[in-house]
């Protein structure tokens, strides 16, 4: 798989991610046996701390933290050393990031779970050759103008399907108003309305908004729109339908 370019390496200060992502949430999953001194050393200094998985990496001694919301850790099997970012791989024609491809599978599975009757769909007039899942709030500017390119992607033959993602959170205005589209009885045409910066009445129902929105958070979007492939790939903002569909590889 293709990565970032490298500068992508330097992005993260370890002490700010550490503080960032405590919860009480969080537990060892899948916890390689080799892997426990350095998860209990950490445990013992940052006791909430979500680790999901831990997975010995290609390197010998290291071993592989991923946390809820997709971060990776690396550290040492003693639990003397930790460092931030992603592991790549120098491959024959590129460099390849290790930890997003153990992303790309989370992406997938989890993806996989979600009820297509809990989308928003817009389905293409004709053949459909790939779906987009997009994680979507209605007062995002650049969801505005991405939804500008839904009947140019439905011609291209590619299905959007929305999952309320409203950034201010649960509660707010805007959560409300997404709820609201979700309830309606044209889900289309009131996501369409607010889009467009028209007021749809305010109603309420069973609906999976909230559920969406945390969703969001374990697949890694961290602003809208994000893109989630079929693939299991995250892109994340604005992207003209054209250029989209050739990424996706229409």
């Amino acid at each position: 798989m293709k990565s970032p370019k490298l500068p992508a390496l330097w992005k993260r200060s370890l002490l700010l991610t550490l503080l960032a992502l405590v919860s009480t949430t969080g537990a060892v999953a899948d916890s390689a046996a080799g892997g426990q001194a350095l998860v209990s050393k950490l445990k013992a200094l940052r006791p909430e701390i979500p680790i999901e998985r831990v997975t010995p990496s290609p390197l010998p001694g290291i071993y592989q933290l991923e946390l809820a919301g997709g971060t990776v850790f690396y550290g040492t099997e003693d639990g003397r050393y930790l460092f931030a970012g992603d592991l790549y791989e120098l491959g024959d024609d590129d460099l390849v990031n290790l930890a997003e491809q153990g992303r790309v599978e989370k992406r997938q599975t989890l993806m996989a779970a979600v009820d297509v009757n809990d989308m928003v769909v817009f389905p293409p007039s004709g053949q459909r050759k790939a779906v987009i899942n997009v994680f979507t709030d209605v007062d995002c500017g650049y969801c505005q103008k991405l939804h500008q390119e839904v009947p140019r992607l439905n011609e291209l033959g590619v299905e959007v399907r929305y999952l309320a993602y409203p950034r201010a959170g649960v509660g707010s205005r805007s959560y409300q108003k997404i709820v609201s589209a979700w309830c309606a009885e044209d889900k289309n045409g009131a996501i369409t309305a607010l889009k467009a910066g028209q007021e749809i009445p305010d109603i309420d129902c069973a609906n999976p908004v909230s559920a969406q929105y945390e969703l969001g958070h374990e697949v890694g979007v961290s602003g809208t729109p994000a893109i989630v492939l079929e693939d299991g790939r995250l892109l994340p903002g604005y992207m003209p339908a054209d250029q989209l569909a050739q990424a996706i590889g229409i």
